[in-house]
C-alpha cells in the first residue's frame, strides 16, 4: 500500500542521519517504515498509579497550585480554579487509561 507524507525537514535530517548509520544503507522511506516499526514494538502498556502515589501527587500539585494562585482572589474563585485544575478538562477525564473508571449506577 503507498502513503504520502510530508515532513519537515528537521526531521529528514534526523531520519537522514540514523539511515546513514545503519549496515544496509536503506531507502529514507524504508528507513521512516523501520522506524516506525521499531517504535510500536517498544510501546508498554500503560499501568495504573497507586493510590497512593495518585493521593501524593495531587498533594503537591495543590501545594504548588495554592503557591502560585493570584491570593487577590475571591477564596470562592480561588478554589474553584484549583478543582478545575485538579481535575482537568471534563471532555479528557474518560480518556485517562491510568484512572480507574467510576461505575455508573
Amino acid at each position: 500500500m503507498l502513503v504520502g507524507l510530508h515532513c519537515h525537514q528537521p526531521f529528514l535530517d534526523v531520519v537522514d542521519a540514523w539511515r546513514n548509520r545503519q549496515d544496509d544503507k536503506p531507502t529514507r522511506p524504508a528507513a521512516i517504515v523501520q522506524l516506525a516499526e521499531k517504535g510500536l514494538a517498544v510501546v508498554t502498556p500503560v499501568t495504573r498509579t497507586s493510590a497512593k502515589a495518585a493521593a501524593k501527587a495531587a498533594d503537591l500539585a495543590a501545594n504548588e497550585i495554592d503557591r502560585m494562585t493570584d491570593q487577590t482572589l475571591p477564596d470562592e474563585e480561588r478554589i474553584s480554579r484549583k478543582r478545575r485544575l485538579l481535575k482537568g478538562p471534563k471532555e479528557f477525564r474518560d480518556f485517562r487509561e491510568d484512572h480507574p473508571k467510576k461505575s455508573k449506577q
